[in-house]
């Protein structure tokens, strides 16, 4: 079931088209990371989802709800946590907690256990009394992500939630995001690229106002870039037979290049290939290496991770 529907999103300043028509739809329980260079039309469209701006045309329905024509409505089944996470530093944490269970209009006893439930899942209770201002920048965003979960809400929408942490920091807030993951739909913008494939099923990669991918992580990786494999031969015969070899290869189904490595051979005569190709290309090398007669030293496929497909998608 979808649970965030976007259909011809449209957002224009002047003559700047900020989003050119974007189309997508996220379903319950799915944590998607969302990519794009900036500019690239990333925050607009987070902005018209969370109500901040209207579209200029098109429809964006959350939970159901058409966010432009409902806004407060659809906000209700939204979490948010801006970059900038929205805390008062002079408050302390359960007294800010209360108040955005006031200002989100629960009832008394609702808010009350709303708030510790908040605290509870965002490992907070050490800290429920302590002034804002004095946490670190970790547990202010674990408050920031509090505030977000507090009312319960089915959607999530997280940006930058690691942006400025250390490392064990970064690796605190990613094991809470699968933790809300698990029972929650999430959207997890970021430009951590590592970070989408430690806690995101998804991807979506928008550039210049439109979506340029979107699928599994692991499928995007691999149909945007394909694989990597490295074949190294023996030296003797291939010596003579390069050319040839390299001829062979090319003809392999899924095959796109083959680039001879020069300089890397540790013994005199051996052959280093680089083949970049779609699929499982490794037994249909080996069966031609064997058919030519040569000796294979070294057969390794390599997936491309997500920073180069994102290079390769957006750039310029």
């Amino acid at each position: 079931m979808a649970v965030v529907e976007v259909k011809g999103l449209e957002k224009r300043y002047g003559d700047h088209a900020a989003l050119g028509g974007v189309n997508f739809e996220i379903h319950a329980g799915e944590v998607v990371g969302f990519l794009g260079p900036n500019g690239a039309g990333k925050s607009t469209t987070m902005k018209i989802l969370t109500g901040f701006i209207t579209a200029t045309a098109g429809s964006a329905v959350v939970a159901g709800v058409d966010v432009l024509e409902d806004p407060v409505r659809a906000r209700g089944h939204l979490g948010y946590l801006p970059e900038a996470s929205p805390v008062y530093p002079d408050m302390r944490v359960m007294e800010y907690l209360e108040f955005v269970s006031n200002v989100r209009g629960l009832a008394a006893a609702e808010g009350a256990a709303a708030v510790e439930r908040a605290i509870g899942r965002c490992g907070l209770n050490e800290r429920r009394q302590q002034v804002i201002g004095t946490l670190s920048k970790g547990y202010k965003q674990r408050v920031g992500i509090a505030q977000a979960i507090l009312h319960d809400p089915d959607i999530l929408i997280l940006d930058e939630p690691t942006s400025g942490l250390d490392p064990n920091q970064i690796m605190d807030i990613r094991a809470l995001i699968r933790e809300i993951g698990a029972k929650k739909t999430v959207i997890l913008s970021t430009h951590i690229l590592g970070e989408v494939q430690a806690t995101c099923d998804r991807v979506l990669i928008i550039n210049e106002g439109l979506i340029v991918a979107d699928g599994p992580t692991e499928e995007v990786t691999r149909a945007s870039s394909g694989d990597l494999v490295h074949l190294s031969l023996a030296p003797g015969k291939v010596v003579q037979e390069t050319a040839r070899i390299i001829e062979e290869i090319s003809q392999i189904a899924g095959v796109e290049s083959v680039r001879h490595v020069t300089g890397h051979a540790e013994v005199e005569g051996q052959l280093d290939l680089q083949i970049h190709g779609q699929g499982e290309l490794r037994p249909e090398l080996f069966h031609t290496a064997v058919r030519l007669g040569c000796v294979i030293l070294e057969l390794r496929q390599e997936r491309r991770n997500l920073e180069e497909v994102f290079r390769q998608l957006t750039r310029a």
